[in-house]
C-alpha cells in the first residue's frame, strides 16, 4: 500500500495542530509515523507559527511541471523539484523541502535500518489567499476522472499491458488506510485518496514491465502514463490545499 507524500500529511497535520491549539511534535507522530527520525529543520514549522502563520501548503513540483510551486529562486526551486514535494507558508512566503535518508550500521538490513527525514528551508512568494479558497475538490476530481477515462480508452487502443497487475492492485487504498485530520470534510478525504491512487497507478505503469511491440507504441504509452500521473499529482495539490483551507476553518455541517 503506497503512502501519501510526507508534505502532503505533514501540511494537513500541522494545520490541524495549530487549529487545536497542539504541538507541533503531535502533528510530526500523526504525520509521519513511519519516519524514525526527523531532522531539526521541521522546526521552522513553529517559527512560521510564532511569525503568524495558520496554514501549511503543499506542492509537489516535477522536471515537467512545476505549476504548483510558488515562484522561488533556482536553487529552491531545483531542491523541490529534486524532492518532488514541499511545504508551503502561504503568507510568508517560504517553503520546507524534504530529504530521504537511511542510517544504520554498515552492512545494515532493511530491518536494522532506519529512515530519516531532513527539511531545508527557502524563500518563495506568498501565496494568494482567494487562490487558495477557491479550489474545489469536486472540480479536481471531475477533471482527473475525464482524463482518465480518456487515457485508459487511448492505451486500450494501443495494445498490450501498460500497468503490473499487482501494483496497480496495491495503488487502490483501502478504507481508513490513510490516518489524516477527523477535521477532513469526506469529499475532500475521497478527492486526495482518489488523485493518490491514479498516481501511483501510473507510476506503476512507467516503471512496470515494457511489452509494446515497436518503440513509437512504447513512448506513446510512457507519454500518456506521464501526463496521467501529471494530472493526478494537480488534483492531489489541489484536494489537499482545499483540505487544508477545510481543517483550518471547521464547519458544524459538511
Amino acid at each position: 500500500m503506497p503512502e501519501l507524500p510526507a508534505s502532503v500529511r505533514l501540511a494537513l497535520w500541522v494545520t490541524s495542530a495549530w487549529t487545536r491549539g497542539e504541538t507541533l511534535e503531535s502533528a510530526i507522530e500523526s504525520a509521519l509515523p513511519d519516519v524514525d527520525a526527523v531532522g531539526s529543520g521541521v522546526r521552522t514549522l513553529d517559527l512560521w507559527h510564532d511569525l503568524g502563520e495558520r496554514t501549511v501548503l503543499v506542492a509537489l513540483p516535477t522536471s515537467g511541471d512545476i505549476t504548483s510551486l510558488p515562484r522561488c529562486g533556482a536553487d529552491a526551486r531545483a531542491a523541490a523539484v529534486d524532492a518532488e514535494e514541499c511545504v508551503i507558508a502561504p503568507g510568508l512566503g517560504a517553503l520546507l523541502v524534504p530529504t530521504w535518508s537511511t542510517f544504520g550500521p554498515p552492512g545494515a538490513t532493511r530491518a536494522d535500518s532506519g529512515t530519516r527525514l531532513d527539511w531545508s528551508a527557502h524563500d518563495c512568494d506568498p501565496v494568494p489567499v482567494h487562490r487558495v479558497e477557491a479550489l474545489d475538490p469536486r472540480e479536481s476530481t471531475r477533471l482527473l476522472t475525464t482524463t482518465v477515462l480518456e487515457t485508459t480508452a487511448q492505451l486500450d487502443e494501443l495494445g498490450g499491458q501498460p500497468f503490473d497487475a499487482v501494483s496497480a492492485r496495491e495503488a487502490v487504498p483501502r478504507p481508513g488506510s490513510w490516518a489524516l485530520p477527523e477535521e477532513l470534510p469526506g469529499q475532500t478525504l475521497r478527492a486526495i485518496t482518489f488523485a493518490a491512487a491514479i498516481s501511483t497507478a501510473a507510476a506503476a505503469g512507467l516503471d512496470g514491465p515494457q511489452d509494446a511491440l515497436d518503440g513509437y507504441t512504447q513512448q506513446r504509452r510512457l507519454d500518456l502514463l506521464r501526463e496521467l500521473r501529471r494530472v493526478a499529482e494537480r488534483s492531489l495539490v489541489d484536494a489537499t490545499n482545499a483540505g487544508v483551507v477545510a481543517v483550518a476553518h471547521p464547519r458544524t455541517s459538511r
